[in-house]
C-alpha cells in the first residue's frame, strides 16, 4: 500500500449540505477517511450548483468527469486511488467497471445512503393506496440494478439497520458486504436544553427538507389537504412553516396564509429555523433510510410528530422526542397535545438528547469503522473470493456496460 492513502469518491451531485441530509453525510464520510490520512478527491458528472459546497476549504480536490467517456479511464488510472466511494448505485454502474478495470486493487465502496428499491416500492404502494409488501421489492426493477451494484462492491455503508436486515434476509446479501454507519455527530453537537429557546420562547410547528425529494413532498402535500385541517380545528390561531431547498411552482401554490399554511422556501439557516419552531412535523408516508430533519430536530430540542416511515431505523427501542403515529386523525392530536403540554414537551426534549447520546456520536463509530477499512485493504483478495456473487457480476458488468458505453462514446463523436 502507497504511504499516501488517497480516496476518490464519485458523486452523483457535488455536496450541498445546508440542502439535504446526503450532502452533509458526504462530508462527514470525506471527513472520517481524512482523519485515517486518507487524500480526498471528490469527482462528479453533475454540473456546478450555486448551493454546492467549497470543497478546496476542505481540503478536497474537485473534479470534473464525464459520463460514457475514456478520459474517466486516464484520470483514473494515473489517480491510483487506495479507495474509491461511489455515491449511491447509479454512479457504481456508470464508473464501477471503469474503476474495477483500470485499478483492479482499488478498494470499492458504496455509500447506498438509502435503498432507492424500497423508497420506491413503498412509494409504488401508497400511491396504488395498500400496504408495502417486502415481496413487493422482488419484482421492482431498481431492485435488480441496486442488488447487483451492492454484490459487485467491496462494501456498501448502510444508514438503517432495517435495511441492512432486509438486504441479508430478502436478497440474502451476506453480512460481511455490509456495514452500519448512520449519521455522525461530534459532541458538541449535542444540545444543552438549558442554553435552547424555551418551551414559552418557542411558537408555530415547522417542516423542512429538499423539495426535489419526493417523499418530502407527498408529506408536503398529505399535511395540506389532510392533517393540517385537523390541528388548525383545534388550534385556530396556529401556524406551519414549510421550508426546504429547491421549491417549484406546484410547492409555492400550496402556501395559505388563511389558513397559517406558509411555504418559505429555502432557509438561511435550517438550526435557526428549527429552534424557534416548538413542534417538526414530519408526516412521511413512504421513504428509507433515516431522517436527516428528525435528527436536527433532536439537536435543536425541538420534539416532532412522525410516522413509522418517519422514525425507522432512528431510536432502537429509546422512547421517541415526542410522537410516532400512522393515523391522521391521531397524528393530529398528538401534535395539538405536544404543542400545549409543556411537561410532555419537555420529556420528549430529553428524550431526544439520549437517542443522540446512545445512537449518533461519532466516537461510538469511527474507532470500528477505521479498523475495518484497514482490514479490507490488506485482505482485499480473499474478501473478494468469499464474495463469487460479486465477481459473477462483475464479469458479466464488465462487458455488457462497458460496451454500451463504449458505443455511446463512439456515437457522440458524430
Amino acid at each position: 500500500m502507497n504511504q499516501q492513502k488517497s480516496l476518490l469518491v464519485i458523486g452523483f451531485v457535488w455536496p450541498e449540505p445546508n440542502s439535504s441530509a446526503a450532502g452533509g453525510r458526504m462530508m462527514q464520510l470525506i471527513s472520517l477517511f481524512q482523519q485515517q490520512g486518507f487524500q480526498v478527491t471528490f469527482a462528479s458528472p453533475a454540473q456546478d450548483s450555486d448551493f454546492m459546497v467549497d470543497l478546496s476549504q476542505y481540503d478536497v480536490n474537485k473534479k470534473s468527469i464525464a459520463l460514457n467517456c475514456s478520459t474517466f479511464d486516464t484520470f483514473v488510472k494515473d489517480l491510483n486511488p487506495t479507495i474509491v466511494l461511489f455515491d449511491r448505485f447509479m454512479i457504481e454502474e456508470q464508473f464501477g467497471w471503469r474503476v474495477a478495470e483500470n485499478c483492479p486493487n482499488a478498494l470499492r465502496i458504496l455509500d447506498t445512503e438509502d435503498l432507492h428499491c424500497l423508497r420506491l416500492a413503498r412509494q409504488k404502494a401508497v400511491k396504488e393506496k395498500r400496504e408495502f409488501q417486502t415481496t413487493d421489492l422482488l419484482i421492482e426493477e431498481v431492485s435488480k440494478r441496486e442488488i447487483a451494484s451492492v454484490f459487485r462492491c467491496d462494501l456498501s455503508l448502510m444508514i438503517s439497520e432495517f435495511e441492512m436486515e432486509l438486504l441479508q434476509t430478502t436478497f440474502k446479501i451476506d453480512n460481511c458486504l455490509l456495514y452500519y454507519l448512520p449519521l455522525l455527530l461530534e459532541t458538541d453537537h449535542v444540545p444543552n436544553l438549558e442554553n435552547l429557546p424555551s418551551f414559552e420562547e418557542r411558537k408555530d410547528f415547522v417542516f423542512i427538507g429538499n423539495f426535489l425529494h419526493e417523499p418530502n413532498w407527498n408529506a408536503i402535500q398529505y399535511l395540506k389537504e389532510t392533517i393540517w385541517p385537523l390541528i388548525k380545528k383545534q388550534l385556530p390561531e396556529a401556524v406551519v412553516n414549510i421550508y426546504g431547498a429547491y421549491p417549484s411552482q406546484k410547492v409555492l401554490q400550496l402556501n395559505n396564509v388563511k389558513h397559517g399554511f406558509l411555504i418559505k422556501g429555502r432557509a438561511e439557516n435550517a438550526n435557526e429555523v428549527v429552534l424557534k419552531a416548538r413542534i417538526v412535523l414530519a408526516p412521511l408516508r413512504f421513504g428509507a433510510g433515516i431522517k436527516g430533519k428528525l435528527l436536527e430536530a433532536m439537536q435543536c430540542g425541538t420534539p416532532s410528530v412522525t410516522t413509522s416511515i418517519g422514525a425507522e431505523s432512528m431510536h432502537d427501542k429509546l422512547p421517541w422526542n415526542g410522537f410516532v403515529v400512522n393515523n391522521p386523525q391521531s397524528f393530529a392530536e398528538k401534535a395539538v397535545q405536544l404543542y400545549q403540554d409543556e411537561k410532555i414537551w419537555l420529556q420528549a426534549q430529553k428524550y431526544g438528547v439520549d437517542i443522540i447520546n446512545q445512537r449518533y456520536l461519532k466516537g461510538l463509530f469511527e474507532g470500528d469503522f477505521k479498523e475495518h477499512v484497514e482490514y479490507l485493504l490488506n485482505n482485499v483478495q480473499q474478501h473478494r473470493l468469499n464474495n463469487f456473487m460479486g465477481e459473477l457480476l462483475q464479469h458479466h458488468t464488465l462487458r455488457s456496460t462497458k460496451y454500451m458505453s463504449k458505443w455511446i462514446e463512439e456515437k457522440n463523436k458524430f
